[in-house]
């Protein structure tokens, strides 16, 4: 897939204020700083798309922005940062939960993974209510240039490998780096695929 255009369409707070055009919405999510603003930037070759900060937890709406005027790109606030406080932690995990349960226009969520690290916990429960819930999603390792080449795949199959243990199924995984455009040419391809199956229909 070519990306011809993206433009920020604007930020809700909920999932009922969202856009009702009914075109389909793939949404990216992951724990802060995870590398999220970056991966779509790199995605739609927009340096500024979204906004990237060195502080964990800055975005807090549900953020649309319109890709070739056919799909949206749904950047979603991460989760895991605990420093909000506990009220702010709440709201936005009622305002992630209700997006992902209730959202009838998102077709794939794409979970973001630090390819460096063990698996956490919280990514773990957050797959496995993801699972319970039938939400369908695929991973997206993010980060594999900070890694040693020889690392990278098996770091993400050793990843696969734990998920396995525990899942009768797993879902689909890309690996990417936002600063070498790594994966983007499949991640777009994957997203293009679904939307030509998705117009067949």
């Amino acid at each position: 897939m070519k990306i011809v255009s993206s433009k920020y369409i604007g930020s809700c707070p909920r999932q009922d204020m969202c856009p009702k055009t009914g075109l389909p919405e793939y949404a990216f999510i992951g724990r802060s700083n995870v590398g999220k603003s970056s991966l779509i930037n790199a995605l739609t070759e927009r340096k500024n798309l979204a906004l990237t900060s060195s502080t964990p937890g800055k975005t807090m709406c549900i953020n649309h922005f319109l890709i070739n005027e056919s799909w949206y790109l749904v950047d979603l606030p991460g989760y895991g940062y605990a420093q909000r406080g506990k009220k702010a932690m709440d709201k936005l995990k009622n305002m992630i939960e209700t997006y992902v349960l209730e959202r009838e226009t998102l077709i794939c969520l794409f979970v973001l993974i630090d390819i460096r690290h063990e698996p956490q916990q919280k990514d773990l429960d957050f797959l496995t209510f993801l699972g319970e819930n039938g939400v369908p999603f695929a991973i997206v390792f993010t980060k594999a240039d900070k890694l040693p080449k020889s690392r990278v795949t098996p770091a993400a199959e050793s990843y696969m490998q734990t998920l396995n243990e525990t899942w009768e199924e797993l879902p689909p995984y890309f690996i990417t780096s936002s600063s070498t455009k790594l994966g983007r040419t499949e991640l777009l391809d994957y997203i293009d695929d679904i939307n030509k199956n998705l117009e067949k229909e």
